[in-house]
């Protein structure tokens, strides 16, 4: 069924989950990837990684790309993984907020479809169903396969996706800290019940960010408040906290990136966002020196993940 020799390239944009008050519902793909070859062996697993996180990944079948086509291999009946050998360049860093699992979730998922025969292929629907129940949800795989901004729901038939082209003026910025902290702590910081008056000031301000993102990215600083999630993770993530206010006090359209502790600014073009950078830079430099920031200047990915070179066509 294999043919050894056979080999596949991906390439994975990282995304951010919530974009603000978008809390499991909307993500957005960021221009900044994760690269793999999958080549087909005679046996056994072989790897050979570089950049974030290659260190302390587990280089056995356990790892996540691994799991991710054997997951894509039962969904269309094959229980046998053939010998691979994984060749990946990370630069997603892990722990903060970017998608880092979801793109490997990705990577993995669209090699192995590629390379089963195509009668056994799993169409597209059936790729978005496996990736995102690895992850537990789609706001972060559904960016990194589809491009742009995605928004995501679940209904009776399983996950949905909807991608949505995002106005070119929109620059993401980010601002990177040096340590990480997991989703599940920042999950368990979530109270079981919120106030309906922030409910109801989340649900406007998602809606507005749609028009904001796609037509109008001057109500981008309204439009990425929240209060359903940041407020009680500020706790794991204080330094994140204290930057994200600082920024947005000077008008700046700042949020934390995913589960963070990332932060996360939308600039409405490209003298907003170099304004953001210069208040990063200032801001990192007038604090204590107990976190190191790396300030990235990102673009928003319009086409997703990359096969052989080749934007997915896939539909939610």
């Amino acid at each position: 069924m294999f043919e050894i020799g056979q080999r596949v390239t991906v390439s994975v944009p990282g995304s951010t989950g919530n974009v603000g008050p978008g809390y499991d519902s909307l993500g957005l793909a960021l221009g900044h990837y994760d690269d793999l070859a999958v080549t087909v062996t005679g046996g056994g697993l072989e790897f050979e990684l570089h950049g974030e996180g290659s260190a302390s990944v587990p280089r056995s079948a356990d790892h996540l790309v691994v799991r991710a086509v054997r997951a894509v291999l039962r969904a269309a009946g094959v229980e046998h993984l053939p010998g691979l050998r994984l060749e990946a360049t990370n630069r997603i860093p892990h722990g903060r907020g970017m998608g880092s699992s979801a793109s490997a979730v990705v990577a993995g998922v669209l090699a192995a479809n590629a390379l089963l025969p195509a009668e056994l292929a799993l169409d597209d629907r059936r790729l978005l169903q496996v990736a995102a129940a690895m992850e537990g949800h789609p706001d972060n795989v559904a960016p990194s396969l589809y491009g742009g901004l995605v928004i995501s729901w679940t209904d009776g038939d399983g996950y949905r996706s909807v991608p949505v082209a995002v106005h070119e003026d929109v620059v993401p910025v980010v601002a990177i800290p040096d340590f990480e902290v997991p989703t599940r702590l920042a999950r368990s910081l979530l109270p079981a019940t919120v106030p309906h008056h922030d409910a109801a000031v989340n649900a406007g301000r998602t809606a507005l960010l749609v028009e904001a993102l796609t037509r109008r990215p001057e109500l981008l600083l309204p439009a990425t408040a929240d209060r359903l999630h940041q407020p009680y993770r500020a706790s794991a993530m204080p330094p994140s906290a204290r930057l994200m206010a600082d920024l947005r006090e000077r008008g700046l359209p700042a949020m934390i990136s995913g589960a963070g502790p990332t932060v996360l600014v939308l600039a409405a073009g490209r003298s907003q966002a170099a304004e953001t950078v210069c208040s990063l830079d200032e801001l990192v430099a007038d604090g204590d020196g107990s976190v190191s920031w790396r300030v990235l200047r990102l673009r928003v990915d319009g086409q997703g993940a990359k096969l052989n070179g080749h934007p997915q066509q896939i539909q939610g």
